[in-house]
């Protein structure tokens, strides 16, 4: 399997951005979006083209830096099991001393885009949406289904159904320790400055306080694919993949036919490559990323 992202270089720098996956059509492809989380990092395809408001509406909160230090805030073990994020985001956070939380300002909530484009379950391995009663309501929070949820979570009558925007496409092996991290009942916690039924601990905490180290955080960022163009010559960046086989490739034609660029092994930091020709004012780019 392969993630890919696509971009086009003319002169003058001229970009267009599609993120595509190589086990799916073109038609079905999705941006790549990596939750780095305390315990591991996941890989989730994001159903650009079935959910679109859904998935431009998190992408701009992943954009605004939104989802930096941010926190899960909420796991459930009875009719559910899900682990929820995209409330609180904190600072200082290696510093028990100085640490603080904040509430993640958000944008208008979104139309729920559940009966919207190809219907998708709200199975294990899955993100949705969360939101109130109102269908309407979903803004920054969203959640990983840890189970097959979708006799609770796809039935209309509860909320007009939860939108799933995206599935995991690496680290169902994160997504099994989250499943391992229970919620601790009735905790106070001064950090957060109120009570938690739900929070998800690392840890074995004794009420009525929590330590900060004791939390599952999560940032997300996209692959984000850009191309500067300098002295006639286009440089190649992308969040690559740690672990994984990144490569880049060019095509001068449509339908592409590709031509390697360059392979490498990601590690899990922003990567550029330089395409050395300066001939060709028209080319398309793609960063694959090998499963």
């Amino acid at each position: 399997m392969s993630a890919e992202k696509f971009l086009r270089a003319t002169q003058p720098l001229w970009l267009c951005c599609l993120l595509l996956l190589a086990f799916v059509s073109p038609s079905r492809a999705g941006t790549l979006a990596q939750f780095r989380t305390t315990v591991g990092d996941i890989e989730v395809e994001l159903l650009d083209q079935d959910k679109p408001v859904t998935v431009a509406n998190f992408k701009r909160y992943v954009q605004g830096g939104a989802y930096v230090d941010s926190i899960f805030h909420r796991v459930t073990t009875n009719n559910l099991l899900v682990i929820q994020g995209g409330w609180l985001t904190v600072s200082n956070r290696a510093s028990i001393t100085n640490w603080s939380s904040f509430y993640i300002p958000t944008f208008p909530p979104i139309t729920n885009e559940f009966g919207v484009g190809t219907f998708y379950s709200n199975d294990y391995g899955t993100i949705a949406m969360a939101k109130t009663s109102d269908p309407n309501s979903a803004t920054s929070q969203f959640f990983f289904n840890l189970t097959n949820n979708a006799a609770a979570l796809d039935n209309t009558n509860n909320s007009g159904g939860f939108t799933v925007f995206g599935r995991v496409v690496r680290g169902t092996n994160i997504l099994n320790k989250l499943n391992a991290v229970h919620p601790t009942a009735a905790i106070q916690s001064v950090l957060l400055g109120g009570a938690f039924n739900e929070f998800p601990l690392l840890l074995t905490a004794q009420p009525p306080l929590i330590d900060s180290d004791e939390m599952v955080y999560v940032d997300i960022t996209l692959l984000s694919v850009q191309i500067a163009l300098t002295n006639n010559l286009r440089e190649i960046s992308w969040n690559s993949l740690s672990g994984l086989t990144n490569v880049v490739e060019y095509t001068t034609n449509l339908p592409p036919s590709w031509n390697t660029l360059v392979t490498t092994n990601g590690t899990g930091s922003r990567l550029a490559v330089t395409d050395p020709s300066p001939t060709n004012l028209f080319r398309f780019y793609r960063v694959r990323v090998l499963y």
